[in-house]
């Protein structure tokens, strides 16, 4: 996979998404952009990142070719609305207003180059209950969503945000769906470990312990695709997984 601004594998030439017909609505501005550096215990602010398509931001450590969760959205209403801290809810992009408008599914531009892909929503961890004690039973789909970079560039905070709905396959927000999905999706003659699965599903790797309880919703021929064990032989890296391709407008 090329990790540069060119177009990324999962989607096509987006001549159609840019287009003077293309349906998109504007939803205001970039408030603020933060990096979330490995071993740093808070996102750092920054007035400009570098998106890689396919990858994440430049620097960030959620940034993966082989995880839904490259980036997180949040709105500046989450924060006014829970007397948050600033940066507490450790998102990458915080748009002026809120998240709420956003689905699974929906392409986002940002400024004149960017493209993210809404993947699904964001669970409050305990992370951000030691931070904001009380947050975890309320905040809910305030914490915003996660997202794919689908066409790369430069972000800058105060760049113009504008939203097409439901353009890419939509992510179920249930993390056991989510397993699920990737599961059907191991090619026939691979296989796939508990690790990998997790991070293509997005999940945390200490959900891995349920993933036999979970694996048992599908025919045995697709769950024994998924393998508690090492081997590299056959071992599925994913491809093709987040791919896509957007329609034209019309």
């Amino acid at each position: 996979m090329r990790l540069d601004d060119g177009f990324p594998p999962e989607t096509a030439p987006f001549g159609a998404v840019d287009s003077p017909d293309a349906d998109w609505q504007s939803l205001g501005s970039l408030a603020s952009l933060s990096i979330r550096v490995a071993k740093e215990p808070a996102p750092r602010p920054v007035t400009s990142a570098r998106a890689i398509a396919g990858f994440g931001l430049a620097g960030d450590r959620h940034a993966s070719p082989q995880s839904p969760r490259q980036l997180l959205l949040t709105g500046s209403a989450a924060y006014r609305r829970w007397s948050l801290p600033a940066a507490s809810l450790r998102e990458n992009l915080c748009l002026e207003g809120s998240t709420a408008p956003l689905a699974s599914g929906d392409l986002l531009r940002v400024g004149e180059e960017v493209i993210l892909r809404m993947m699904f929503l964001c669970e409050p961890c305990s992370l951000l209950e030691r931070r904001c004690p009380g947050t975890l039973k309320v905040i809910g789909a305030d914490r915003g969503m996660l997202a794919r970079v689908v066409r790369g560039g430069e972000i800058r905070a105060g760049d113009a945000v504008a939203l097409r709905r439901a353009q890419a396959p939509r992510w179920s927000n249930e993390w056991q769906e989510r397993v699920l999905h990737v599961a059907r999706a191991v090619p026939e003659g691979a296989w796939i470990g508990y690790r990998q699965l997790a991070q293509l599903a997005g999940v945390h790797t200490a959900y891995c312990r349920a993933f036999p309880r979970v694996l048992t919703r599908l025919p045995h021929e697709v769950a024994s695709r998924v393998k508690n064990e090492i081997n590299a032989a056959a071992q599925w890296s994913g491809a093709g997984l987040f791919d896509f391709t957007v329609p034209a407008p019309g």
